[in-house]
């Protein structure tokens, strides 16, 4: 469903990184984009200091609170492996972080910075805003699903994922309307992103792409 709206689908965030808006499910005019990017920007609610391995654990991390009209859910939501473990659920607070961001309407809300790093930071915001300006909000659900993950080294790792968008919409913030297209296979998006842990142990987002329509998230 109309997840993104149509007129923030093609929206430049920077020169080396942009992130396409696309609208979920059939009425879009994205075109199915792929490799649209985000980087990540540092903020300074982060400790400097390098932290043992004990503090890494207690990182404190900011409290995500999502309306009652609006849901995620993550397939797997753990690993059995205590890295790739902190990684998928560092990276469900992202996705929460960036939406709990739009629904606010606040670009720079603490959560958000906390899980972004460098120029994506800044893309996110701007993505953000572009909500913001429009006057558009998200409901409904997003389900993600086939998350996996590989560790590249101590500091590094990426994943890839899926979300099916079919029961997620726009809303115009002022009038409470709810958007709502078709649902076809551009409702499901696959995912790319590299992460980096910082020196508290959280692991940030750098980079992400996606491909709209993509063959294996489909049903």
């Amino acid at each position: 469903m109309n997840r993104r709206p149509t007129l923030l689908a093609a929206l430049t965030l920077t020169a080396a990184a942009a992130l396409t808006l696309s609208a979920c499910g059939g009425g879009d005019s994205d075109g199915g984009k792929a490799n649209d990017k985000i980087a990540g920007a540092d903020t300074d609610t982060k400790k400097s200091a390098s932290p043992t391995a004990s503090e890494e654990a207690v990182a404190k991390r900011p409290t995500i609170d999502l309306p009652s009209d609006f849901k995620h859910s993550f397939t797997p939501d753990g690993s059995e492996d205590a890295v790739k473990d902190a990684i998928l659920k560092d990276n469900a607070e992202l996705v929460r972080a960036l939406d709990a961001a739009i629904i606010a309407q606040d670009p720079r809300l603490p959560a958000l910075e906390f899980y972004t790093e460098g120029e994506g930071a800044v893309a996110a915001q701007k993505w953000v805003k572009a909500f913001s300006d429009a006057g558009w909000t998200v409901t409904g659900s997003v389900r993600y699903f086939d998350r996996q993950v590989t560790v590249n080294s101590k500091n590094a790792a990426s994943l890839s994922y899926c979300a099916d968008e079919s029961k997620a919409f726009s809303k115009v913030v002022k009038t409470g309307e709810i958007k709502k297209t078709e649902v076809t296979k551009k409702s499901y998006v696959a995912y790319g992103a590299q992460v980096e842990k910082n020196d508290e142990g959280v692991w940030e987002l750098m980079k992400i792409s996606s491909t709209r329509g993509a063959d294996r998230c489909q049903p």
